[in-house]
């Protein structure tokens, strides 16, 4: 009896110490065992690639190379069967593509994938398991060890998104790669990259020098709220040159994320046509590029010249970004001009078209044909659907979720990215505490509390709900500080609903895991809102 009691009080001692709430992992792992005990990384421990794992070899190197730089500990890397006292790489083809099974014993620890993402995602979690000095730089002689667990995990969905505007301001590659950093460490996979605007063209188009001459420089910028009307006098501008882009897009690559480039059109392009003016309604008009923030009436006009002109510069963008998606915005396209003008009414007529939205889907169209026949998909904002959508569309669905479960309804694929729950620009606390942002209302809670499988759409409907993504536009974020404390702690719900299983979602029980996220935090330098840490 004494022996049973003695056995039951250490197995209650076990789940009390290495409980749920000591493993803070974010996203919440699918299936995650505690054990006791920790597995301490020591100058004499190795990291093995066994037979088939070779391919994970620059996943051990990114391990070695952070205890390293973190502890000062040098872990050699080298083929071999599994050891003790060792950290072992695991080849395992019936695992899904991002999924992994990791197992943390006093001994050693096994790393099971398929592929070098569904590894670099164990490793992700093995970080989480260490202390938070593992996110610093500067190396310490602190003890190096990771709690004892055993996970099996796999994401939710497929398209794990956050998306940054750099139209309306401005950030350094520097800045870009600091981001997809942080996206890792919580499993996000698509970096969103919102490159042209109204306000700015960020990026170079060898074809058209005008576009980062002209396009990416305003002669000042909004300050204050909108309705104040006030302006800086300072001209303000900045593009990533086609070298920025492939550097950029070959670290994400190093970190298994996918960029994707946002080309806007037919409206949001006043910077192009600041450059460019006869590829608008009115060619003799002189356009600027746009200082006020909002939506500006100057679109571009569907004619010959512009499909040229814009499949020139897709075909450009395609060099530069491998992934399968291209965005072309579509969102918000003021009619007016295609309304008065004479060329638009007789195309309308011309080709049978009921109205304006239907010229706009004429003119999404042809930039979707084209893009598929360059092997890429066309991802577009939900004002797409407005007048027909494409045949190899996808859906973004912003203003709520209404336009994604009609692409969705269609069997058009679809990422959920309402505006009431993953626009970051909204303020995340009281506003009278808070830095300015644009309005709106959007906490930590809301953030989580969303929920994509909708009652709408039946199973295989929802199937074609294949991620979520929020958004951080910039009208009010004008420094790389403001741009990371608009994000972070809110891109934790992003990443715990787009990964972990939807029966184990618990506010409570995430917020207690982001609250001890701090000391990680703190160590990445990450500068978040502290309101959800008081």
């Amino acid at each position: 009896m004494k022996i049973m009691m003695s056995a039951c009080f250490s197995l209650l001692l076990i789940f009390q110490t290495y409980g749920q709430n000591t493993y803070s992992i974010l996203p919440q792992p699918a299936k995650l065992t505690p054990a006791s005990g920790q597995f301490t990384f020591k100058n004499n421990t190795s990291i093995v690639l066994t037979k088939g794992a070779t391919s994970f070899a620059s996943v051990a190197n990114m391990l070695s190379d952070q205890v390293n730089t973190s502890f000062g500990i040098k872990l050699s890397v080298k083929n071999g069967n599994t050891k003790s006292n060792a950290i072992n790489f695991i080849y395992n083809n019936q695992l899904a593509e991002e999924a992994y099974h990791l197992k943390v014993g006093v001994n050693k620890i096994d790393i099971e994938a398929k592929t070098g993402k569904g590894a670099f995602y164990a490793l992700q979690s093995l970080f989480q398991l260490m202390p938070a000095q593992v996110f610093r730089t500067t190396p310490s002689n602190q003890t190096a060890s990771a709690l004892a667990c055993s996970i099996e995990d796999a994401p939710r969905f497929n398209y794990r998104g956050l998306m940054l505007d750099a139209g309306r301001n401005f950030f350094p590659v520097a800045f870009i790669k600091r981001y997809i950093d942080l996206m890792a460490v919580y499993k996000l996979n698509t970096f969103h990259w919102h490159l042209t605007e109204d306000q700015g063209w960020r990026i170079e188009i060898k074809k058209y020098p005008l576009l980062t001459s002209i396009s990416s420089i305003r002669k000042e910028s909004m300050v204050g709220k909108y309705d104040d009307m006030k302006f800086d006098n300072t001209p303000y501008g900045g593009f990533y040159t086609q070298e920025d882009i492939k550097e950029v897009v070959a670290y994400a690559d190093n970190k298994f994320i996918t960029i994707i480039p946002e080309i806007e059109m037919p409206g949001h392009s006043q910077a192009l046509l600041a450059a460019y003016p006869q590829l608008g309604c009115n060619p003799d008009k002189i356009y600027q590029v746009a200082t006020k923030w909002g939506v500006s009436e100057d679109v571009l006009c569907p004619r010959e010249e512009t499909f040229t002109f814009m499949e020139n510069v897709l075909t450009e963008v395609i060099s530069l970004f491998p992934g399968k998606y291209i965005h072309i915005g579509g969102d918000e396209c003021p009619k007016t001009q295609w309304k008065q003008s004479r060329f638009c009414q007789d195309l309308i007529k011309k080709l049978g078209l009921k109205d304006e939205h239907e010229l706009q889907s004429y003119f999404i169209g042809r930039i979707d044909k084209f893009l598929t026949s360059k092997g890429k998909r066309m991802l577009g904002w939900d004002e797409i659907l407005e007048g027909g959508l494409s045949p190899n569309a996808m859906v973004m669905s912003w203003r709520g979720t209404s336009g994604g479960i009609e692409a969705a309804k269609l069997n058009h694929d679809v990422v959920m990215s309402p505006n009431d729950y993953f626009y970051l620009d909204y303020y995340q606390a009281n506003p009278k505490t808070e830095p300015i942002a644009i309005g709106g209302d959007l906490p930590l809670s809301k953030c989580y509390s969303f929920e994509p499988d909708l009652p709408e759409l039946n199973e295989a409907q929802t199937k074609h709900i294949i991620g979520i993504q929020a958004n951080v536009w910039t009208e009010y974020i004008n420094t790389t500080a403001y741009a990371e404390y608009m994000t972070f702690p809110r891109a934790l719900a992003l990443a715990e609903t787009a990964w972990s299983p939807k029966a184990e979602k618990n506010y409570s029980e995430f917020l207690k895991r982001v609250q001890k996220q701090k000391p990680n935090m703190d160590a990445l330098k990450i500068n978040y809102c502290p309101v959800e840490f008081k």
